[in-house]
């Protein structure tokens, strides 16, 4: 008996049936509300967010940068106009004009996701769910990363990973007003920090309008004192109370290298 594919195995199943109920809620808030009718699925793998759009009576357009799973997602999908696109690439813009457009699982195995949100941008006509593996950090900031070289990571194993800081920036810099955190985060373990473990995912609701809904909190445009040009600034001029709390959200094991970095910083 042959392994299942790499998006059919359980961890997918687990994360994308977390995602779906959020997305399923969200769209049932707001499908009457502003008249969506159009939706695509951005990164669309094998076609599964491009299925649940389609369930929830939306007209969908999918688009991959794998010529592999665009093929897969169609043999799925029959039903749904799916084409071959990098996201990084000012052609997808082509494409048209959704009123919902869907980014899962795909920005942070970008070289340029900037770039990308960009297109995501110039797509929305209504708004734009964003997912994302996240950097560890509070500034506006990306981590240049080594991917692995499997079927579901990058095209060039190679990606910027934003901050959630930097992902929410990135959103209000392309011109869209409105960004949103979820009041309540999917049901999985990588969207929440415990004890022995940060939060690893992310989940934003993008808009070309304000949004009113119990189910959004409005994120603030995040902004640095560090300027980089200038040897004297630093995360250090930070308010005493930001850096308390971040401290005491991080895990235990986290806590003691802090205090064993500073112990020896003031030991030099």
């Amino acid at each position: 008996m042959s392994a299942p594919r790499i998006f059919d195995q359980h961890h997918y199943e687990l994360l994308n049936r977390a995602r779906g109920e959020v997305v399923s809620h969200l769209l049932a808030d707001f499908t009457r509300k502003l008249n969506l009718q159009t939706a695509i699925d951005v990164g669309c793998g094998f076609g599964h967010f491009s299925g649940l759009l389609k369930s929830l009576g939306l007209e969908v357009t999918a688009v991959d940068g794998r010529k592999e799973n665009v093929e897969e997602a169609r043999r799925r999908n029959p039903h749904i106009r799916i084409h071959q696109y990098n996201a990084e690439d000012p052609a997808l813009t082509a494409v048209g004009r959704f009123d919902v457009v869907l980014c899962f699982g795909l920005l942070y195995h970008l070289e340029n996701p900037f770039l990308a949100i960009r297109n995501l941008g110039r797509m929305t006509g209504r708004i734009l769910l964003i997912e994302s593996v996240i950097f560890p950090g509070e500034e506006p900031i990306m981590g240049l990363i080594d991917e692995h070289r499997h079927e579901d990571q990058g095209l060039n194993h190679i990606a910027f990973y934003p901050t959630e800081a930097c992902l929410i920036k990135m959103l209000y810099r392309v011109g869209l007003p409105s960004v949103y955190t979820l009041s309540r985060k999917p049901d999985h373990p990588e969207y929440h920090q415990n004890s022995g473990a940060r939060r690893v995912r992310t989940m934003l609701v993008a808009s070309t309008g304000a949004l009113d809904s119990r189910q959004l909190s409005i994120a603030p445009e995040p902004s640095s004192d560090v300027i980089p040009w200038d040897s004297k600034s630093s995360a250090t001029h930070e308010n005493i109370i930001q850096k308390l709390q971040r401290f005491a959200e991080k895990p235990f094991r986290e806590k003691v290298k802090s205090i064993k970095r500073i112990i020896k910083g003031r030991q030099r």
